[in-house]
């Protein structure tokens, strides 16, 4: 047990200290149980006092900001939750610097409302600003690390904070060396925008062709925000609290990579299943990428899985999302991951992996 005394410090250092709030509260997917102590940091420096502090005492900490990519266990989490709240973005010719806590598409809205272009196709993606390069998120085409010009970091085990270059975060397919590990803070992200409002080459046949274009072209970028928006509004990818497909962490599984030694022996496994069919494919640094989305599916489970009713069900619109139907447990949501991880594995010998990060239970 820790001395108690800690709130009163967090409080010196600036924070606004809360005591026992449920994750159900703070997170996307509005499950878990609760947090004994939240102390909310509305500036970079109180945020690194505030990390700097309980790193010295050994307090068990919890960085959390939107909470859209993490799964809290039922009995929640007794330590310090500490919210990063900065949310300070600035502009500078050809540059964009915003701080971790700043909400992610009102960066990209800010972005496109100053005509300035590159990160359209990461728009409505929920969550805050510093989980980007730790995801390496992407969507349409797009990842962050080909528009990430550095990054601010606090170093936990030193408690120095620097900027550092992308190639010093081991960014890769929605990971990179900060993911699953402590050991350094994003406190702010600075990336390369175009100064002229034209988008990135489109790249996604999906989006190039509701936008009429042709892969390669560029168009502005408030016309590709907004053909992405209403591209993630059908799947149900846009937050909506009168909506339960968005009471989600989006995507739950990654798609897989199959390294080349396997990938006959899966491609046979789904032709044994599925007759002759056109298996969606992309080449990856490691191997072959397929679709989650498309196995899980033909594995045999559908949108909305398992039935109306359920506490949790896959997405009525799109089956890479477990949802939360108003009610659910978090035990109910790693109950339906794993029958969905498992249908998968026995029907094609792929074995999907979570993208949200877990915290006091296990899939």
């Amino acid at each position: 047990m820790w001395d108690v005394s800690i709130v009163s410090q967090l409080v010196d250092s600036g924070a606004f200290v809360s005591e026992n709030l449920d994750f159900s509260e703070m997170t996307t997917l509005r499950v878990g149980g609760p947090a004994r102590i939240v102390a909310e940091c509305p500036t970079t420096e109180v945020l690194v006092d505030v990390v700097r502090l309980l790193d010295a005492s050994g307090i068990p900490t919890l960085i959390l900001a939107g909470g859209s990519n993490l799964v809290v266990g039922d009995d929640g989490f007794d330590g310090v939750v500490v919210r990063v709240s900065n949310t300070t973005v600035e502009f500078d010719e050809g540059f964009v610097t915003a701080e971790a806590g700043a909400e992610w598409d009102q960066v990209v809205a800010q972005t496109v409302a100053a005509e300035l272009g590159g990160l359209e196709c990461l728009s409505g993606i929920p969550g805050s600003t510093g989980a980007t390069p730790v995801q390496n998120v992407g969507a349409y085409g797009v990842e962050i690390g080909t528009m990430l010009r550095r990054v601010r970091l606090l170093d936990r085990r030193t408690g120095e904070v620097r900027w550092v270059q992308p190639d010093a975060l081991g960014l890769g397919y929605r990971t990179s060396v900060l993911k699953h590990t402590d050991a350094a803070l994003v406190l702010a992200v600075e990336l390369t925008v175009h100064r002229d409002g034209s988008s990135e080459p489109l790249r996604y046949r999906e989006l190039f062709s509701a936008l009429e274009a042709e892969e390669g072209d560029r168009r502005p970028s408030v016309e590709v925000r907004d053909a992405v928006l209403d591209l993630r509004r059908s799947k149900g990818m846009v937050l909506d609290p009168d909506d339960y497909d968005t009471w989600s962490a989006g995507s739950f599984f990654t798609n897989p990579v199959v390294p080349d030694s396997e990938l006959t022996a899966v491609l046979a496994a789904v032709e044994a299943r599925l007759g002759d069919v056109s298996v969606p494919q992309y080449p990856a640094a490691t191997g072959t990428k397929l679709s989650a989305g498309w196995l899980i599916e033909r594995a045999g489970f559908s949108k909305g899985y398992p039935a109306e009713g359920a506490a949790a069900r896959l997405s009525t619109k799109h089956t890479l999302a477990l949802t939360n139907r108003g009610a659910a447990k978090t035990e109910d949501l790693l109950a339906l991951a794993r029958d969905v991880r498992d249908g998968v594995q026995s029907a094609f010998g792929v074995r999907l992996e979570p993208e949200p990060v877990t915290v006091g239970c296990a899939i």
